[in-house]
């Protein structure tokens, strides 16, 4: 892969059937449910059909890019970045990021999300990148404004965790 997907320490990388146990920890991990969209745990076996389809199929097709964040010293899996709701048309889309527990605070979510973005405007050509975040996850927020994100709104009583409801900030960098 080119320098494109890498920094010094990290690099984006397509899936692999080698990324299935990473994959399935990560996408089972309940704690991380309430600000993304997982509502039940995911089988073996559908990840396994996600990380095919993932590699036959291009990134406008699935309007989606799902990459391993991969640390290069010893090609460890420590995260997972996305593209979603990619729109061709009006040139932007959605990112989600997550960093395994045990990798957080450790600044590889700030360097997967430059080069995410930075693939997603200057390849892409998009304009506008978007996330969702929960106002009270601090630390997302703190992440994503120090990536050049600002607050564009804020989605009232969005989420709904343990009979409460949560709002969501709305995050947005343009080109």
């Amino acid at each position: 892969m080119n320098g494109l997907f890498e920094s010094e320490r990290i690099r984006l990388r397509a899936l692999e059937p080698e990324d299935l146990d990473f994959l399935y920890r990560v996408e089972n991990d309940t704690s991380l449910w309430a600000e993304g969209v997982n509502t039940a745990p995911l089988s073996r076996f559908t990840l396994k059909q996600y990380i095919e389809l993932s590699t036959e199929q291009t990134v406008f097709e699935l309007k989606e890019l799902r990459l391993i964040v991969e640390r290069k010293a010893d090609r460890l899996p420590v995260g997972i970045a996305d593209l979603f709701d990619l729109d061709i048309i009006h040139h932007r889309a959605g990112v989600g990021l997550v960093t395994a527990r045990e990798y957080q605070r450790q600044g590889y979510g700030l360097e997967a999300l430059q080069l995410l973005t930075d693939y997603a405007f200057d390849f892409l050509q998009l304009h506008s990148l978007y996330a969702h975040i929960a106002v009270k996850n601090t630390a997302s927020i703190l992440l994503f404004e120090k990536a050049g994100f600002q607050q564009s709104g804020l989605l009232k009583s969005w989420l709904h965790q343990a009979g409460r409801y949560e709002d969501v900030a709305v995050y947005q960098k343009l080109q």
